[in-house]
């Protein structure tokens, strides 16, 4: 896709919102409580022995994460979560003691749990993203801040992968120079395998 303008963008999250918001109002309790609660084989594959598993913190209808982090904590994974000193700040990596303890954790400045300033900062071996929507080949169109293209650009080595519903997908997104294809997206109804 060319010469696709910020408005563009603008719009198309919107619209991309509005579809995963209804999507997830519309799931019955008893299968949205079912949905990523082990990670897949194809996922287990990827992840390097002892290596720390980064996730995100779910908001609103974004593709819950709890469920990986719980599974990956009970099997002898360290956590990491995103944090933010501030908006404007760089997006950084800190432990995750225990999914299990919501006390650990604090509000940071977009309103999402985040570890404290006094937990370690941590280098994901394996970073799950979350996002508004993605292609079958692995692009994604993050919520529009950068944070997550800034940070896979420094760590290149660090394979992501989007965790999504299905009507998150979309047949194409507009690239730009600094994107990167998730190395695979997980749906509950499919495994995309992108770019790494």
């Amino acid at each position: 896709m060319q010469d696709v303008t910020i408005q563009d963008k603008q719009a198309l999250r919107r619209m991309l919102r509005e579809k995963r918001r209804e999507h997830v109002e519309a799931l019955p309790r008893a299968v949205s409580a079912l949905v990523f609660s082990r990670p897949p084989s194809a996922v287990l594959a990827m992840v390097p022995d002892r290596a720390t598993v980064g996730l995100y913190s779910a908001s609103g209808a974004e593709a819950p994460s709890l469920a990986y982090a719980k599974w990956f904590h009970e099997n002898g994974h360290a956590l990491a979560l995103p944090r933010f000193a501030e908006r404007g700040g760089t997006m950084e990596f800190r432990r995750w003691h225990d999914p299990y303890d919501e006390g650990e954790l604090e509000t940071g400045p977009f309103g999402l749990l985040q570890p404290t300033a006094s937990s370690e900062l941590a280098l994901p071996g394996l970073l799950f993203v979350p996002l508004v929507g993605f292609t079958a080949a692995g692009d994604r169109l993050g919520q529009g801040g950068g944070h997550y293209d800034r940070w896979l650009s420094a760590h290149r080595d660090v394979p992501a992968i989007g965790l999504a519903w299905d009507c998150q997908r979309v047949d194409a997104l507009p690239r730009e120079a600094h994107d990167r294809a998730m190395a695979m997206v997980v749906t509950p109804t499919r495994i995309y395998e992108g770019g790494i």
